[in-house]
């Protein structure tokens, strides 16, 4: 009894060993294509199994999952091991099966206005080391950022130049210029980006990080931050002797989505019936005020041409007719010229002078 007791517990561990070695080792008419670098496994092999499985081939499915999963897992074992953090993990190759992208190809990022500069002047930029020789540390510190060289904000005095304020803090003078440095060139960076997408720029209304803004640019700043709410400016207050503001526009109101159904139809069948119809509609209103405004248009234009007219005719005369101040070659008469009489004038040019002092005689009153 003990050897058959034997016998069979060697049988059964050879079954079980057959068994277990039956769950490793598949058997396929054509080999498997792997790329272990992406973990794929391509199966050649025609589905006959699934045909015959009828109207319920899951259970065949899972058997043909589950044979190819355990050859790929065969082909890891064989791949060189190594270990990471107490734990065994296989060498991946690279992968051979090119796989499709979710997203498309990101395109080149477009030239900024300085780049597109450099490029047409034929510029290249200097690589410059990140680290220099600072004098006053006596060692190599980072060229910018923090703690640099020759770094001017860690002076406890500054000389005051020769044309500031004595009493202007010159501590908070530099702080305020670095925060308008950095305020440009966000400024500039938010202009480069806009022009890369296309996108329309900012209009000239906002104000520019320089904090010196005319009346003009503090005035249409003004006007834009009050024209900025739901209500277009419309519940905003106002100075004591602030203008309204020109071309604010109404805003722009709809009907609702769900609403009067009948009043709905009933301006879709007025809209058909304007459609339909032959004749177009006429306001007569509006037509007998544009025919009045046209006439009256056309006789202000008569009245200035007959004024026109008339200022010709009297500014100018023709050469055998009277001018009075006209040189006397012309055939007119002129007083007080050369060859008429004179009313005042000397003496002994011929003419008679009323009133006058002669010699040797009394002056007449």
């Amino acid at each position: 009894m003990e050897g058959q007791s034997v016998e069979e517990l060697l049988a059964k561990a050879e079954q079980d060993e057959a068994e277990k070695l039956q769950r490793i080792t598949v058997h396929k008419e054509l080999e498997l294509q792997f790329d272990l670098g992406n973990l794929l496994a391509s199966d050649r092999n025609p589905p006959t199994r699934l045909r015959c499985a009828g109207p319920t081939p899951e259970a065949e499915l899972r058997a043909l999952a589950r044979d190819n999963t355990q050859l790929l897992i065969n082909q890891l074992w064989q791949l060189p091991t190594e270990r990471v953090e107490e734990a065994i993990v296989a060498r991946l190759p690279e992968p051979t099966t090119r796989l499709p992208r979710e997203k498309p190809l990101p395109r080149p990022r477009p030239l900024t206005r300085w780049q597109q500069f450099a490029r047409l002047k034929g510029i290249r930029p200097k690589k410059k080391t990140n680290l220099v020789w600072d004098e006053v540390s006596s060692q190599w510190r980072r060229r910018w950022g923090y703690q640099r060289a020759r770094d001017d904000t860690k002076e406890w005095l500054i000389e005051v130049p020769g044309n500031a304020d004595p009493l202007e803090d010159q501590f908070a003078k530099r702080i305020q210029a670095k925060k308008e440095r950095v305020a440009k060139n966000e400024l500039n960076r938010l202009r480069n980006l806009a022009r890369a997408h296309k996108m329309q720029l900012p209009s000239a209304a906002g104000l520019h990080p320089t904090g010196h803004q005319s009346k003009e640019e503090l005035g249409r700043a003004m006007q834009v931050a009050k024209v900025s709410t739901a209500s277009v400016g419309r519940f905003q207050e106002r100075l004591p002797k602030e203008k309204a503001p020109r071309g604010s526009g109404k805003k722009r109101k709809f009907q609702p989505l769900f609403g009067d159904f009948a009043a709905e139809k009933k301006n879709q069948l007025e809209l058909l019936r304007v459609m339909n119809s032959k004749k177009p509609q006429l306001d007569v209103t509006r037509a007998t005020n544009k025919q009045m405004r046209e006439e009256d248009q056309e006789e202000a234009a008569k009245r200035r041409k007959m004024s026109q007219k008339g200022k010709r005719k009297g500014g100018r005369q023709g050469p055998g007719g009277k001018r009075k101040g006209g040189p006397p070659s012309q055939g007119g008469k002129r007083k007080g010229g050369l060859g008429g009489k004179m009313n005042s004038g000397p003496p002994g040019l011929g003419g008679k002078r009323k009133g006058g002092q002669r010699p040797g005689g009394k002056r007449r009153k």
